[in-house]
């Protein structure tokens, strides 16, 4: 066959992988995929998903290489982002179980692809979009499992870890497993719908109906952190407010100002922790964890630089987390935060790392949103904030469906305000070609 052959049988699958279509539906196929993996995971099995995940990750190399005309290379992946997962790498060689580390890494990098290029081939509004859509549809299916579990046959239905307690107005799990998941994914769902409805970019009847469905399975979730990720995003959504309509010679004073707020804020959270937690009634659940945080940090002495090596969640058969289960007589799967879940993992560099990656991506986007007019870009702030609230009481930000989204946000807060822009804006000013912009191709 001739090369002019070729390249004509190979144009019609360019062509589809660089569609709109295409990079809709992928990006609806990679969030439902990931949002449902333990259902996923529960139903067919761990390689069932594992599967998937690869599959969808040759996908999106086919879907990158169709759009690499569009696509900046030099902007394609956060620079913080490649250090963190290079360090996440390096640490197989000191892990206690090499081929556990690699697997975790594996997953981990899978999943910060599939983000990488949503970010590329979807713009804000798009990516809202599917998310909503995704949102709905677990949320429904959670309520369904639940009414079914619950009340219909009145079992547990125990492969799923739904133990239909809905008739009890909970705490309920749906198809997320456990109630503080279903919690922080209500939390995440209705900031998306409220952005939804602002943005008028579906009929206000079906944003009304899934604020509803997911606040109500926020509240029958019963999880006691699922009222200090409201009251920190709604403070959040003051403040951007109150920025977005100050004018723009004032605004640095604000933003420093509302910077000294949060501060002091989280100082006199801190020693204010004992009446806080007796207001949540959550006590004995902040006590559990404080006991386990303590076990970390006293396993941590020990590598305090480079940590025990990366595994994501728990390999509870490994130093130190089955030391740390056995000293507590629990079987924890994560830290239950994942600043000490990093610290534990990666040591004091890969912390670091982490901060400097949600803290960069969580300026950056704070900055677009209190410039720019339309509401749709008050989405990534808000819920990268929602993110790392979350962080001090779960460690799901570390792991699929927390850890898309925290990369999913990065990569696009980074598209606006980086260092490769001037990079870009430079040698455009020399004479060189302009990069494309990320993809924003309707559909």
């Amino acid at each position: 066959m001739s090369d002019a052959a070729a390249e004509s049988s190979r144009r019609p699958l360019v062509q589809l992988l660089g569609s709109a279509a295409f990079a809709r539906a992928f990006t609806l196929a990679v969030m439902g995929a990931v949002f449902a993996s333990h259902a996923i995971e529960r139903t067919a099995g761990r390689v069932t998903y594992a599967t998937i995940i690869g599959g969808l990750c040759v996908l999106g190399m086919g879907v990158l290489a169709a759009r690499r005309r569009e696509i900046s290379m030099l902007r394609l992946v956060p620079t913080t982002l490649l250090l963190l997962c290079g360090w996440a790498g390096a640490s197989i060689f000191w892990s206690s179980d090499a081929a556990s580390s690699f697997a975790g890494w594996l997953s981990m990098i899978a999943i910060a692809f599939l983000a990488v290029v949503i970010g590329h081939v979807r713009d804000t509004l798009q990516t809202v979009r599917a998310l909503g859509d995704v949102l709905r549809v677990m949320l429904a299916v959670s309520l369904g499992v639940e009414i079914l579990s619950g009340i219909l046959i009145d079992t547990p239905l125990r492969f799923l870890g739904v133990q239909g307690n809905i008739a009890d107005l909970g705490p309920v799990q749906g198809i997320f497993g456990t109630r503080n998941l279903l919690g922080f994914v209500c939390v995440l769902a209705l900031i998306t719908f409220l952005i939804e409805y602002r943005t008028q970019s579906v009929r206000p009847g079906v944003s009304i109906a899934s604020v509803v469905l997911a606040g109500g399975l926020a509240v029958l979730s019963d999880s006691p952190t699922v009222l200090v990720l409201a009251g920190g995003v709604g403070v959040a959504v003051g403040a951007l407010a109150i920025v977005r309509h100050t004018s723009p010679e004032r605004r640095a004073a604000v933003q420093w100002a509302l910077g000294s707020v949060v501060v002091l804020a989280v100082f006199v959270g801190y020693v204010a922790r004992h009446p806080i937690i007796r207001l949540l009634d959550a006590g004995t659940d902040i006590s559990l964890r404080v006991d386990l945080w303590n076990l970390m940090v006293d396993y941590l002495r020990s590598r305090p630089v480079q940590g025990w090596g990366w595994f994501g969640p728990w390999n509870r058969g490994e130093l130190p987390f089955n030391a740390i289960n056995f000293l507590l007589g629990e079987s924890h799967a994560t830290g239950l935060n994942a600043y000490f879940d990093v610290l534990l993992q990666l040591g004091w560099v890969g912390l670091l790392m982490f901060v400097a990656f949600c803290g960069i991506a969580l300026v950056r986007s704070w900055l677009v949103a209190s410039a720019r007019r339309s509401v749709i870009y008050a989405w990534t702030p808000l819920i990268l904030i929602a993110l790392l609230i979350d962080s001090m009481f779960e460690s799901f930000t570390l792991a699929g469906l927390g850890w898309l989204i925290l990369v999913l946000c990065a990569v696009r807060a980074g598209q606006s305000r980086s260092w490769r822009e001037r990079i870009e804006r430079d040698g455009v000013e020399a004479g060189l070609p302009p990069a494309q912009p990320p993809a924003g191709r309707p559909g």
